[in-house]
């Protein structure tokens, strides 16, 4: 069946397109769509594209930091001020991968991918998404919970504040083929040190659930603790609380629960993998 490409002016000329077509698909980078169509995907009709050169573009501005949908994981790791992003952007594909994906798409790939999508989520990151509405901002956890129904809706970008210090973020992503691939679990925590107690934690899974999630029993658990082993333990009992994982070839749901907390905890302390 053949495939038409549309090409976009503007975001709303998009998002009209997306939602008038059951078949259409916006396409950037291609990794996720391309990789349907070579797999006989026959729902695939129509591919959108947007000559937005915005969308590429990263921002940041004191604390604030803003990447375009069309922000590839390569221009991640060549920009100097996003380096606490660039273990999370290595442990996705290979170079091939890093050139063409973006981060719109990462936040529509299904688990066990999405590992970019899991550290936004951890820092609290905002979606800016254009549907037949208008424009409009919103929460990632938003965004990721009404994903599925939200045919129509172009993501044009996030936002979020950079880490509160160097060690306030860290990433885990355990695979069993390293450094790239697919994720068993992958964490992602922001844990901002206040006189020696953690505050506004916020901790995030890829793998644990049809989408990157907050894991909001161990939030509570660490909130107000110091990063120890006694206050780590409180969220260590918690981890896999709220998570629904899947079996797949990567990995079974009861082997994912088994895990997660181990590597919270040595994430969380600093310990070697």
């Amino acid at each position: 069946m053949p495939v038409t490409v549309k090409t976009c002016a503007t975001p709303a000329e998009a998002a009209a397109a997306l939602s008038s077509d059951r078949g259409a698909r916006y396409i950037a980078g291609g990794t996720l769509v391309m990789r349907a169509l070579n797999e006989g995907d026959v729902g695939i009709t129509t591919l959108v594209r947007l000559a937005d050169r915005a969308l590429a573009q990263i921002r940041i501005s004191g604390a604030r930091v803003s990447l375009g949908a069309e922000v590839t994981l390569l221009a991640i790791l060549r920009e100097r001020e996003l380096s606490y992003l660039h273990p999370v952007v290595r442990s996705i594909g290979g170079p091939a991968v890093r050139t063409t994906g973006t981060v719109g798409g990462n936040l529509f790939a299904a688990s066990p991918f999405g590992d970019l999508t899991a550290a936004l989520l951890a820092l609290d990151a905002m979606v800016s998404v254009q549907s037949g509405y208008g424009a409009r901002d919103m929460t990632l956890e938003e965004f990721l919970a009404g994903r599925e129904r939200a045919a129509g809706t172009l993501a044009l970008g996030v936002s979020f504040e950079r880490p509160a210090s160097p060690d306030a973020f860290r990433y885990r992503k355990i695979a069993r083929v390293k450094p790239k691939g697919a994720s068993v679990v992958s964490i992602a925590a922001h844990v901002p040190n206040m006189g020696g107690r953690v505050s506004n934690v916020r901790i995030a899974y890829g793998g644990m659930a049809a989408t990157a999630i907050r894991a909001k029993a161990a939030e509570r658990a660490l909130e107000g603790r110091a990063l120890d082993e006694a206050g780590v333990a409180a969220a260590v009992a918690a981890a896999a609380e709220g998570t629904s994982p899947a079996t797949d070839a990567i990995a079974s749901a009861w082997y994912r629960r088994e895990v997660v907390g181990v590597h919270l905890r040595r994430l969380l302390l600093g310990l070697e993998a």
